[in-house]
């Protein structure tokens, strides 16, 4: 043995003696973090105050923290959305210290800080909808979809497959990529956000990119403590990322068919050592092109987020989203059928589009102040505000005329042309909006017992201004009767007629004041809401009631004011611990702008809903059921009084009462380890059950006719698969499809050809390895001539219409978590 090895052995004996020596003088702490019910809690972060030791808990709860130096110290264990603990410990040299800790759930959303039990399914509304009890406790159908869900599916924006996740949900497509417009239960539903209303007209907010939405909140029916005024069908909410005290970070990058483009970064974390300021940024790029040529819709995005907690009680966030969008006029994406036709009788990448026509530019502002306090245990108080600008320099196009017909253009009701078979007349018009909203909301959360009931209560004001300006009137004809665009032969050259130049020169407020393009609201409104819990809260009963005072003015017409007491009245008794059913009777209104000829009063637009359903989680809560059936009557809607004359005062005259009723199935979450799924249908009918005989003569109306603007039959699933061990642990597949029948178009002219039976199957492969994730999904893998539309009837335009999908293509996506 010579002196080299000697000297190895020494060394690595002296060696694993001072590793001994060093394990006997330090030592170890572990445990498990759960929450109430035993729940695995994920990402806690566990430390030893005022050191270097810490520790983040893994899936199952767990944590280690090793090599500790024995001594005194205090454990704190804390995260957004949870009561912060801390205790004392002792930590012995050469020994493990076991310390175990059940976290008490605070009024704070637990999903916003990623503590699910599944990706799949959240338990608990978030604080935006000012609800402090579990989704399966509340007397309405409420669903939830949760971040994960749009990262599986590789979800971009509100109008990009979010609908497939709710029952019953479908698009009304008109506006593209621009505005969502959802309609469930026969009705355009509500758009929030951050529990803020944020439509300031008919159409919309600008569509919320995924990079900053942190998960989505449908709630079906009318909510007296979230509406001020709006339509009976429901809301959709949508709740922006938080910071969660988590220091981590996330990049992505995406590409697919037909030039799109994208990538996103997420970094969350601390600006101090306390852990009380907390920051959270969010950003987006995107190009995307389309299936037609022409035509594209690019976007970038940020969403800085701050938030300080001054002490356990008191703590502030302020946030700033803005959306730059860059896209091709709306109305591009349309097509006529011009041809004699009807719907699909061009070929799925045909456009009407003119290359050439300026973009349409939107810049979309938004920001927010959020104080909250807690009193103590059982009271808390939550303040906030927020301010949204939107400014859009764009254009709209539309034909001005399809034929074959006698095309009635002059003023004295002579046909200025005639278009043959094929032929059109596009017209490119100006859209220029801006939009301004000023919300305020203050409310509190309680709870209390008398005797042996309890109580949860909510209280609170809202108040708001809202005003939208717009400009729509100016217009250009691209083609001319001598050269029109001919379907079959299309020209894409240099249009004929030349492009459009618009009068921008004059302020936006006195071109929207010519083009009737001015709507403002302003309302205030308070509520009060009690859920009382008998029989050790098996039982419970709701009831509440809302005010509203609310004024506002639609396309130039005077302002008209109106108030309203909207009363809420909800029953839900739990079978078992896991099973509950419930009833709801709820209202809505929304005041109604326009003159009646005989002088009457104009009565504001009102909706009863009743509802019934029954919930289950399923396997201590891992996945969850809804059944509901529902019943909603609306009244009193204004249309045009079909008296007036051409170019006079256009009066209204109330069209009578429509009544929607279906019902619903839901379910979603983790059915065995590794195995997700979302599924749903719904039934709805969508009906007119009393109509003013004036009406029904002037447009063919008549009692029993269809609503339009839904479909029928509406089944949606989504299903995937993660193997969880083994040597392809972290390979993931999923297949969901969309099927849709009794379509309704929507217009109320439905013409003689119906929109076929939809659907559409979708897929896709996944594979996450440590900090990487890959993931590829394909869309339309029938590779089917997919679309909506309508038929269109007035003096210069008759015709089918639609809007085509894309075919077949490809999303593919890489994740680094760091």
């Amino acid at each position: 043995m010579n002196i080299i090895t000697i000297k190895r052995i020494l060394f690595s004996f002296l060696f694993l003696s001072s590793l001994q020596m060093i394990g006997q003088e330090t030592g170890k702490i572990v445990g498990k973090i759960s929450l109430s019910g035993n729940t695995p809690a994920e990402n806690i972060a566990v430390t030893l105050q005022g050191t270097k030791y810490s520790a983040l808990t893994n899936s199952k709860g767990l944590y280690e923290i090793k090599n500790v130096k024995p001594a005194s110290y205090t454990i704190s264990i804390k995260a957004v959305g949870v009561r912060a603990v801390e205790d004392n410990i002792v930590v012995i040299a050469g020994q493990t210290t076991t310390k175990n800790v059940t976290l008490s759930q605070s009024q704070e959303d637990l999903d916003e800080v990623v503590i699910t039990k599944n990706k799949y399914k959240q338990d608990k509304p978030s604080l935006s909808l000012r609800l402090n009890t579990p989704v399966l406790e509340i007397p309405q159908n409420v669903q939830i979809i949760s971040g994960q869900t749009l990262k599986d599916q590789q979800i971009t924006s509100m109008s990009d497959g979010v609908i497939r996740n709710v029952s019953g949900a479908v698009r009304i497509e008109h506006w593209g990529d621009l505005y969502t417009n959802i309609t469930m239960r026969g009705s355009q539903v509500q758009a929030f956000r951050n529990g803020f209303n944020v439509v300031s007209s008919f159409w919309g907010p600008l569509t919320e990119d995924m990079s900053f939405v942190d998960h989505i909140e449908f709630v079906k029916g009318p909510a007296g403590f979230m509406l001020s005024s709006g339509d009976p069908s429901g809301l959709y909410n949508v709740v922006t990322k938080k910071p969660t005290g988590i220091t981590k970070a996330e990049v992505s990058v995406m590409a697919g068919s037909y030039d799109f483009y994208r990538a996103s970064v997420d970094l969350d974390g601390k600006l101090d050592k306390s852990g009380k300021l907390l920051y959270r940024f969010n950003g987006a790029f995107q190009k995307k092109g389309s299936h037609r040529p022409f035509e594209h819709n690019d976007r970038y995005v940020i969403a800085p987020v701050l938030s300080y907690q001054f002490d356990d009680k008191t703590k502030i966030t302020l946030e700033y989203n803005y959306q730059h969008a860059n896209m091709s006029e709306i109305g591009s994406y349309y097509v006529f059928g011009a041809n004699g036709g009807g719907y699909a009788s061009l070929p799925v990448d045909f456009t009407m589009t003119q290359p050439g026509v300026p973009d349409t530019k939107i810049n979309d502002h938004s920001g927010y102040f959020q104080f909250e306090h807690k009193f103590d245990d059982n009271w808390k108080l939550t303040a906030q505000t927020s301010y949204f600008k939107y400014i859009q320099k764009g254009y709209s196009s539309w034909p001005a005329g399809v034929g074959p017909a006698d095309i009635d253009l002059n003023y004295d009701g002579t046909p200025e042309g005639t278009l043959g078979v094929g032929e059109i007349i596009r017209n490119v018009a100006i859209w220029d909006a801006e939009s301004n909203m000023f919300l305020g909301q203050i409310f509190v959360n309680g709870k209390f017992n008398t005797g042996a009931v309890t109580h949860k209560t909510l209280g609170g004001i809202d108040m708001g201004s809202k005003d939208y300006l717009a400009d729509w009137l100016q217009s250009h004809n691209l083609d001319t009767f001598d050269n029109p665009f001919n379907v079959t032969a299309p020209n894409y050259g240099p249009p004929v007629n030349g492009m459009p130049s618009f009068d921008r020169e004059t302020l936006l407020k006195d071109r929207a004041a010519i083009a009737g393009g001015i709507m403002n609201s302003k309302y205030a409104a308070g509520y009060i809401q009690d859920e009382l819990g008998f029989f050790e809260n098996k039982f419970r009963l709701t009831l509440a009631a809302r005010y509203t005072w609310i004024s506002q003015s639609s396309w130039g017409d005077p302002a008209i004011s109106d108030s309203h007491i909207t009363p809420r009245i909800g029953a839900s008794y739990s079978i078992t611990d896991n099973t509950a059913i419930y009833g709801l009777y709820d209202q809505a209104f929304t005041p109604q702008g326009g003159v009646i000829k005989s002088g009457a009063d104009v009565k504001p637009l009102t909706g009863n809903n009743v509802e019934f359903g029954i919930k289950k989680d399923w396997f201590d809560g891992s996945w969850s059921t809804t059944v509901a059936a529902y019943s909603i009557l609306k009244k009193n809607e204004l249309t045009s009084d079909p008296s007036n004359i051409p170019n006079a005062q256009q009066y209204m005259i109330t069209l009578g009462e429509k009544r929607a009723r279906g019902f619903e199935f839901d379910v979603r979450g983790k059915i065995v380890d590794g195995l997700n799924l979302i599924a749903n249908y719904a039934f709805t009918e969508s009906v007119v059950t009393e109509v003013n005989p004036a009406v029904s003569l002037a447009t063919g109306i008549e009692k029993g006719d269809i609503v339009p603007g839904y479909s029928k039959h509406v089944a949606n699933a989504w299903l995937n698969y993660n193997l969880t061990n083994g040597k392809l642990k972290g390979l993931g597949a999923s297949i969901g499809g969309t099927f849709l029948a009794g379509r309704e178009t929507d217009t109320w002219s439905p013409g003689l050809e119906r929109l076929p039976t939809y659907f559409k199957l979708d897929g896709g492969l996944s594979y996450e390895i440590g900090k990487m994730k890959f993931t590829a999904n394909v869309f339309n893998i029938l590779n089917e001539y997919l679309y909506s539309g309508s038929y269109y009837s007035s003096t210069n335009v008759t015709a089918y219409y639609w809007q085509s999908e894309q075919p077949r293509n490809v999303r593919l996506g890489i994740t680094y978590k760091f």
